[in-house]
Protein backbone atom coordinates (compact mmCIF):
# COMPACT_ATOMS: atom_id res chain seq x y z
CA UNK A 1 0.00 0.00 0.00
CA UNK A 2 2.64 2.48 0.64
CA UNK A 3 4.41 1.86 -2.47
CA UNK A 4 1.53 2.24 -4.32
CA UNK A 5 0.92 5.28 -2.53
CA UNK A 6 4.44 7.04 -3.31
CA UNK A 7 3.68 6.08 -6.91
CA UNK A 8 0.38 7.66 -6.95
CA UNK A 9 2.01 10.95 -4.97
CA UNK A 10 4.91 11.03 -7.56
CA UNK A 11 2.34 10.85 -10.35
CA UNK A 12 0.37 13.63 -9.00
CA UNK A 13 3.54 15.58 -8.85
CA UNK A 14 4.60 15.96 -12.28
CA UNK A 15 7.93 14.93 -13.28
CA UNK A 16 9.89 18.13 -13.15
CA UNK A 17 9.04 18.73 -9.54
CA UNK A 18 12.22 20.18 -7.27
CA UNK A 19 13.74 20.25 -3.74
CA UNK A 20 12.36 18.64 -1.34
CA UNK A 21 8.21 17.82 -1.31
CA UNK A 22 6.50 16.41 1.99
CA UNK A 23 3.07 15.39 2.66
CA UNK A 24 0.64 15.45 5.77
CA UNK A 25 -0.80 18.53 7.34
CA UNK A 26 0.76 21.71 5.76
CA UNK A 27 0.71 24.00 8.54
CA UNK A 28 2.98 21.62 10.91
CA UNK A 29 5.01 20.62 8.02
CA UNK A 30 5.89 23.82 7.23
CA UNK A 31 6.61 24.87 10.68
CA UNK A 32 8.13 21.70 11.59
CA UNK A 33 10.92 22.34 8.45
CA UNK A 34 12.06 26.10 9.34
CA UNK A 35 12.55 24.57 13.08
CA UNK A 36 15.22 22.31 11.01
CA UNK A 37 16.60 24.87 8.77
CA UNK A 38 16.79 27.88 11.55
CA UNK A 39 18.65 25.26 13.58
CA UNK A 40 21.04 25.46 10.89
CA UNK A 41 21.16 29.04 9.95
CA UNK A 42 19.77 28.16 6.55
CA UNK A 43 16.23 29.27 6.41
CA UNK A 44 16.94 32.47 4.36
CA UNK A 45 18.06 30.24 1.49
CA UNK A 46 14.54 28.60 1.10
CA UNK A 47 11.43 29.03 -0.13
CA UNK A 48 7.82 26.90 0.45
CA UNK A 49 4.71 26.87 -1.68
CA UNK A 50 1.58 24.43 -1.11
CA UNK A 51 1.64 21.67 -3.68
CA UNK A 52 -1.24 20.64 -6.01
CA UNK A 53 -0.91 16.89 -5.29
CA UNK A 54 -3.22 17.40 -2.47
CA UNK A 55 -2.99 16.29 1.23
CA UNK A 56 -1.52 19.66 2.34
CA UNK A 57 1.99 19.09 0.76
CA UNK A 58 5.10 21.59 0.73
CA UNK A 59 7.50 21.79 -1.68
CA UNK A 60 10.53 23.48 -0.40
CA UNK A 61 13.40 24.50 -2.43
CA UNK A 62 16.66 26.56 -2.82
CA UNK A 63 15.64 30.52 -3.95
CA UNK A 64 16.93 30.48 -7.18
CA UNK A 65 19.66 33.27 -6.84
CA UNK A 66 21.56 31.13 -4.30
CA UNK A 67 21.15 27.98 -6.50
CA UNK A 68 22.66 29.85 -9.34
CA UNK A 69 25.59 31.02 -7.27
CA UNK A 70 26.55 27.89 -5.10
CA UNK A 71 25.32 24.87 -7.67
CA UNK A 72 25.66 26.58 -11.38
CA UNK A 73 24.54 23.65 -13.31
CA UNK A 74 23.39 21.26 -10.47
CA UNK A 75 27.32 20.95 -9.84
CA UNK A 76 26.99 19.89 -5.91
CA UNK A 77 30.77 19.01 -5.60
CA UNK A 78 31.80 22.60 -5.32
CA UNK A 79 28.95 23.55 -2.57
CA UNK A 80 31.27 22.46 0.45
CA UNK A 81 33.91 24.51 -0.74
CA UNK A 82 31.92 28.00 -1.73
CA UNK A 83 29.94 28.16 1.69
CA UNK A 84 33.35 26.39 4.08
CA UNK A 85 31.54 23.41 5.34
CA UNK A 86 33.44 20.83 6.49
CA UNK A 87 31.04 17.53 6.51
CA UNK A 88 34.01 15.37 7.60
CA UNK A 89 34.26 16.53 10.79
CA UNK A 90 31.51 18.36 12.01
CA UNK A 91 27.92 16.73 11.92
CA UNK A 92 26.14 20.05 11.46
CA UNK A 93 27.80 20.61 7.88
CA UNK A 94 27.27 17.46 6.64
CA UNK A 95 23.77 17.61 7.37
CA UNK A 96 23.72 21.80 5.79
CA UNK A 97 25.44 19.94 3.29
CA UNK A 98 22.52 16.89 2.68
CA UNK A 99 19.92 19.69 3.20
CA UNK A 100 20.96 21.83 0.28
CA UNK A 101 22.07 19.60 -2.25
CA UNK A 102 18.39 18.07 -1.58
CA UNK A 103 16.55 21.02 -1.94
CA UNK A 104 18.34 21.97 -4.88
CA UNK A 105 17.35 18.82 -6.77
CA UNK A 106 16.49 18.76 -10.60
CA UNK A 107 13.91 15.92 -9.23
CA UNK A 108 11.44 15.75 -6.32
CA UNK A 109 12.48 13.75 -3.25
CA UNK A 110 9.36 13.10 -1.75
CA UNK A 111 8.15 12.24 1.63
CA UNK A 112 4.52 11.49 2.92
CA UNK A 113 5.58 13.02 6.47
CA UNK A 114 8.23 15.28 8.10
CA UNK A 115 9.40 11.94 10.09
CA UNK A 116 10.41 10.21 6.83
CA UNK A 117 12.56 13.48 5.96
CA UNK A 118 14.33 13.17 8.89
CA UNK A 119 14.96 9.67 8.99
CA UNK A 120 16.36 9.70 5.07
CA UNK A 121 18.83 12.70 6.46
CA UNK A 122 20.03 10.94 9.60
CA UNK A 123 20.19 7.85 6.83
CA UNK A 124 22.21 9.59 4.67
CA UNK A 125 24.08 10.95 7.54
CA UNK A 126 24.67 7.34 8.71
CA UNK A 127 26.01 6.11 5.56
CA UNK A 128 28.42 8.76 5.28
CA UNK A 129 30.12 7.97 8.63
CA UNK A 130 29.99 4.13 7.20
CA UNK A 131 31.72 4.69 4.02
CA UNK A 132 34.47 6.71 5.26
CA UNK A 133 35.14 3.64 8.30
CA UNK A 134 34.97 1.30 6.04
CA UNK A 135 38.17 -0.32 5.23
CA UNK A 136 38.82 -3.74 3.08
CA UNK A 137 40.58 -6.02 1.36
CA UNK A 138 39.58 -5.92 -2.85
CA UNK A 139 38.83 -9.38 -4.23
CA UNK A 140 36.64 -9.98 -7.21
CA UNK A 141 36.47 -13.77 -6.40
CA UNK A 142 37.10 -14.23 -2.90
CA UNK A 143 35.00 -12.77 0.13
CA UNK A 144 35.64 -13.56 3.85
CA UNK A 145 33.74 -12.16 7.11
CA UNK A 146 34.58 -12.32 10.87
CA UNK A 147 34.28 -15.69 11.75
CA UNK A 148 32.75 -15.09 14.91
CA UNK A 149 29.90 -13.00 13.67
CA UNK A 150 29.45 -14.52 10.40
CA UNK A 151 29.00 -18.24 8.84
CA UNK A 152 28.77 -18.69 4.97
CA UNK A 153 26.63 -21.42 2.69
CA UNK A 154 25.82 -21.73 -0.91
CA UNK A 155 22.15 -21.27 -0.27
CA UNK A 156 21.53 -18.15 1.80
CA UNK A 157 25.05 -16.77 1.35
CA UNK A 158 27.23 -14.95 4.65
CA UNK A 159 24.97 -14.56 7.25
CA UNK A 160 24.87 -14.02 10.69
CA UNK A 161 25.34 -16.78 13.50
CA UNK A 162 22.57 -16.75 15.88
CA UNK A 163 22.53 -14.21 18.68
CA UNK A 164 25.24 -11.86 17.17
CA UNK A 165 24.10 -8.27 16.63
CA UNK A 166 23.50 -6.92 12.86
CA UNK A 167 24.35 -3.68 13.62
CA UNK A 168 27.82 -5.03 15.13
CA UNK A 169 28.42 -7.86 12.72
CA UNK A 170 28.77 -5.08 9.84
CA UNK A 171 30.47 -2.63 11.27
CA UNK A 172 33.28 -5.57 12.05
CA UNK A 173 32.59 -7.14 8.86
CA UNK A 174 33.58 -3.34 6.92
CA UNK A 175 35.26 -1.12 9.93
CA UNK A 176 38.15 -3.07 11.28
CA UNK A 177 40.54 -1.49 14.11
CA UNK A 178 43.90 -0.88 13.27
CA UNK A 179 45.64 -4.24 12.89
CA UNK A 180 43.06 -6.19 13.21
CA UNK A 181 42.20 -8.27 9.46
CA UNK A 182 41.06 -6.31 6.46
CA UNK A 183 38.29 -8.81 4.73
CA UNK A 184 37.59 -9.18 0.88
CA UNK A 185 34.71 -7.73 -0.58
CA UNK A 186 33.75 -6.67 -3.90
CA UNK A 187 32.89 -2.79 -4.25
CA UNK A 188 29.18 -3.54 -4.61
CA UNK A 189 28.91 -5.97 -1.78
CA UNK A 190 30.40 -3.25 0.16
CA UNK A 191 27.79 -0.78 -0.58
CA UNK A 192 25.36 -3.03 0.29
CA UNK A 193 26.41 -3.43 3.81
CA UNK A 194 27.59 0.27 4.02
CA UNK A 195 23.79 0.63 3.20
CA UNK A 196 22.47 -1.69 5.51
CA UNK A 197 24.06 -0.62 8.28
CA UNK A 198 22.72 3.05 7.84
CA UNK A 199 19.19 1.98 7.27
CA UNK A 200 19.43 -0.66 10.73
CA UNK A 201 20.98 1.99 12.69
CA UNK A 202 18.09 4.84 11.85
CA UNK A 203 15.62 1.71 12.41
CA UNK A 204 16.75 1.23 16.23
CA UNK A 205 15.00 4.63 16.76
CA UNK A 206 12.20 4.49 14.37
CA UNK A 207 10.85 1.24 13.49
CA UNK A 208 12.62 -1.01 16.08
CA UNK A 209 10.00 -4.20 14.96
CA UNK A 210 11.35 -3.66 11.13
CA UNK A 211 14.74 -3.90 12.69
CA UNK A 212 14.29 -7.45 14.31
CA UNK A 213 12.79 -8.29 10.79
CA UNK A 214 16.45 -7.49 9.03
CA UNK A 215 18.23 -9.63 11.87
CA UNK A 216 16.36 -12.05 11.42
CA UNK A 217 16.52 -12.07 7.46
CA UNK A 218 20.14 -12.13 7.88
CA UNK A 219 20.06 -14.69 10.38
CA UNK A 220 18.26 -16.91 7.56
CA UNK A 221 19.32 -15.53 3.88
CA UNK A 222 21.20 -12.70 2.93
CA UNK A 223 19.87 -10.15 0.55
CA UNK A 224 21.95 -9.64 -2.37
CA UNK A 225 22.51 -7.68 -5.83
CA UNK A 226 19.85 -6.65 -7.59
CA UNK A 227 17.24 -7.78 -4.66
CA UNK A 228 18.95 -5.74 -2.76
CA UNK A 229 18.29 -3.23 -4.77
CA UNK A 230 14.78 -4.02 -5.53
CA UNK A 231 14.36 -3.99 -1.37
CA UNK A 232 15.94 -1.39 0.01
CA UNK A 233 16.44 1.53 -2.79
CA UNK A 234 14.75 3.86 -4.47
CA UNK A 235 16.71 4.96 -8.14
CA UNK A 236 16.41 8.44 -9.65
CA UNK A 237 17.77 9.58 -12.77
CA UNK A 238 17.40 7.52 -16.16
CA UNK A 239 19.56 7.20 -19.11
CA UNK A 240 16.37 8.67 -20.80
CA UNK A 241 15.95 11.55 -18.29
CA UNK A 242 19.58 11.79 -16.67
CA UNK A 243 20.36 13.75 -13.83
CA UNK A 244 23.06 16.16 -14.26
CA UNK A 245 27.07 14.86 -14.84
CA UNK A 246 27.80 16.75 -11.04
CA UNK A 247 24.77 16.47 -9.07
CA UNK A 248 25.31 14.51 -5.59
CA UNK A 249 24.21 14.21 -2.78
CA UNK A 250 26.20 12.77 0.36
CA UNK A 251 24.71 9.01 1.23
CA UNK A 252 24.19 8.47 -2.73
CA UNK A 253 25.01 5.36 -4.35
CA UNK A 254 26.79 5.70 -7.29
CA UNK A 255 28.45 4.19 -10.43
CA UNK A 256 31.07 5.09 -12.67
CA UNK A 257 31.08 2.38 -15.64
CA UNK A 258 34.23 1.74 -17.35
CA UNK A 259 33.55 2.43 -21.13
CA UNK A 260 36.50 0.17 -22.66
CA UNK A 261 34.84 -2.72 -23.65
CA UNK A 262 37.99 -4.62 -23.22
CA UNK A 263 39.04 -3.75 -19.86
CA UNK A 264 35.67 -4.33 -18.64
CA UNK A 265 35.59 -7.63 -19.03
CA UNK A 266 38.11 -8.67 -15.94
CA UNK A 267 36.21 -9.53 -13.58
CA UNK A 268 36.00 -5.95 -10.74
CA UNK A 269 36.88 -3.66 -13.72
CA UNK A 270 33.19 -3.17 -15.08
CA UNK A 271 33.06 -0.06 -13.41
CA UNK A 272 32.88 1.74 -9.73
CA UNK A 273 30.31 1.25 -7.08
CA UNK A 274 31.29 4.34 -4.25
CA UNK A 275 29.17 6.73 -2.07
CA UNK A 276 29.19 10.65 -2.31
CA UNK A 277 30.59 11.82 0.71
CA UNK A 278 30.14 15.38 0.16
CA UNK A 279 32.99 17.95 -0.23
CA UNK A 280 33.27 16.90 -3.97
CA UNK A 281 34.52 13.38 -2.64
CA UNK A 282 33.95 10.03 -3.03
CA UNK A 283 34.63 6.61 -1.14
CA UNK A 284 37.60 4.72 -1.49
CA UNK A 285 37.26 1.58 0.27
CA UNK A 286 40.73 0.31 -0.53
CA UNK A 287 42.30 3.15 1.26
CA UNK A 288 40.12 4.98 3.30
CA UNK A 289 41.80 8.05 3.78
CA UNK A 290 42.36 8.77 -0.12
CA UNK A 291 38.53 9.74 -1.08
CA UNK A 292 38.68 10.18 -5.16
CA UNK A 293 37.46 13.49 -6.21
CA UNK A 294 34.90 13.16 -9.36
CA UNK A 295 38.12 14.25 -11.50
CA UNK A 296 40.53 11.22 -9.97
CA UNK A 297 37.97 8.63 -9.83
CA UNK A 298 37.36 9.36 -14.01
CA UNK A 299 40.79 9.27 -14.23
CA UNK A 300 41.48 6.19 -12.60
CA UNK A 301 39.00 4.11 -14.94
CA UNK A 302 40.21 5.51 -17.99
CA UNK A 303 44.07 4.26 -17.11
CA UNK A 304 41.92 0.31 -16.64
CA UNK A 305 42.43 0.51 -20.27
CA UNK A 306 46.18 0.99 -20.27
CA UNK A 307 47.13 -1.17 -17.44
CA UNK A 308 45.99 -4.76 -18.46
CA UNK A 309 48.23 -7.92 -18.90
CA UNK A 310 48.03 -11.27 -19.77
CA UNK A 311 48.97 -13.43 -16.88
CA UNK A 312 50.31 -17.22 -17.09
CA UNK A 313 46.88 -18.63 -18.11
CA UNK A 314 46.55 -16.26 -20.90
CA UNK A 315 44.17 -14.32 -18.60
CA UNK A 316 43.42 -10.71 -18.43
CA UNK A 317 44.47 -9.12 -15.78
CA UNK A 318 44.95 -5.82 -14.10
CA UNK A 319 47.94 -4.22 -12.65
CA UNK A 320 47.27 -1.57 -10.04
CA UNK A 321 50.70 -0.49 -9.74
CA UNK A 322 50.75 0.68 -13.14
CA UNK A 323 46.95 2.32 -12.77
CA UNK A 324 48.64 4.23 -10.03
CA UNK A 325 51.36 5.75 -11.87
CA UNK A 326 49.39 6.67 -14.62
CA UNK A 327 46.61 8.40 -12.87
CA UNK A 328 49.72 10.28 -11.04
CA UNK A 329 50.83 11.42 -14.23
CA UNK A 330 48.09 12.48 -15.69
CA UNK A 331 46.75 14.46 -12.74
CA UNK A 332 50.35 16.88 -13.11
CA UNK A 333 49.66 17.32 -16.93
CA UNK A 334 47.06 19.56 -17.32
CA UNK A 335 46.37 19.14 -21.36
CA UNK A 336 46.21 14.99 -20.60
CA UNK A 337 43.89 15.40 -17.66
CA UNK A 338 41.58 17.59 -20.40
CA UNK A 339 41.83 15.17 -22.85
CA UNK A 340 40.87 12.50 -20.66
CA UNK A 341 37.80 14.28 -18.83
CA UNK A 342 36.76 15.08 -22.19
CA UNK A 343 36.25 11.49 -22.92
CA UNK A 344 34.90 10.44 -19.37
CA UNK A 345 32.71 13.43 -18.04
CA UNK A 346 30.09 12.29 -20.05
CA UNK A 347 26.84 9.95 -19.75
CA UNK A 348 27.90 6.34 -19.84
CA UNK A 349 26.40 3.84 -23.04
CA UNK A 350 22.84 1.80 -22.44
CA UNK A 351 23.94 -1.77 -21.48
CA UNK A 352 26.32 -3.77 -23.84
CA UNK A 353 27.32 -1.05 -26.03
CA UNK A 354 30.40 0.86 -25.81
CA UNK A 355 30.31 3.50 -28.01
CA UNK A 356 31.04 7.22 -27.65
CA UNK A 357 29.61 7.02 -23.87
CA UNK A 358 31.77 8.23 -20.52
CA UNK A 359 31.81 6.74 -17.72
CA UNK A 360 29.25 9.13 -15.77
CA UNK A 361 25.81 7.26 -14.41
CA UNK A 362 22.71 9.14 -15.19
CA UNK A 363 20.87 7.83 -11.78
CA UNK A 364 21.50 7.93 -7.95
CA UNK A 365 20.24 5.47 -5.40
CA UNK A 366 19.34 6.08 -1.82
CA UNK A 367 17.22 4.45 0.87
CA UNK A 368 13.51 3.67 1.22
CA UNK A 369 11.35 4.47 3.94
CA UNK A 370 11.82 3.02 7.20
CA UNK A 371 9.39 4.95 10.25
CA UNK A 372 6.80 2.99 11.30
CA UNK A 373 3.88 3.06 9.62
CA UNK A 374 5.32 4.06 5.98
CA UNK A 375 8.11 2.07 5.62
CA UNK A 376 8.20 0.59 1.94
CA UNK A 377 10.68 -2.31 2.44
CA UNK A 378 9.35 -5.48 1.96
CA UNK A 379 12.07 -8.40 3.32
CA UNK A 380 11.02 -11.63 1.02
CA UNK A 381 9.56 -14.66 3.01
CA UNK A 382 9.43 -13.46 6.44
Amino acid sequence: MVVAARHAFSRALGARAEGVIIGGKSGAIQRNFFAKLEDLDLHQYVRATAHNAGDGAINFFIRDDYARDWMANSDTTQLANTLKLDPANDPDDLEREILLSMLAGPRPFIFPNFEEFNAAVRIRCNIVGAARRTQLAFHTVEAERPADFWTYSEEGGFTILPGKPLIEALEKATQPKIYDKLYSFSCYRATEYVILLGIAQELQTVNPLLLERLQTQWETRAIMSGKFHDVFLYEYGSLNDPLPLRYYVPGDRVWFRNPDERSSNISGYEGSWVFYLGSGLFSNFWKRNQPYTFTSKCVEIFHWRNSTYLDATNELRMNETVVEKQVRDSLQDPEQLGEILRKMERFRDPHGVYAEGGCIDASREFARYVCTGTADIVLPGL
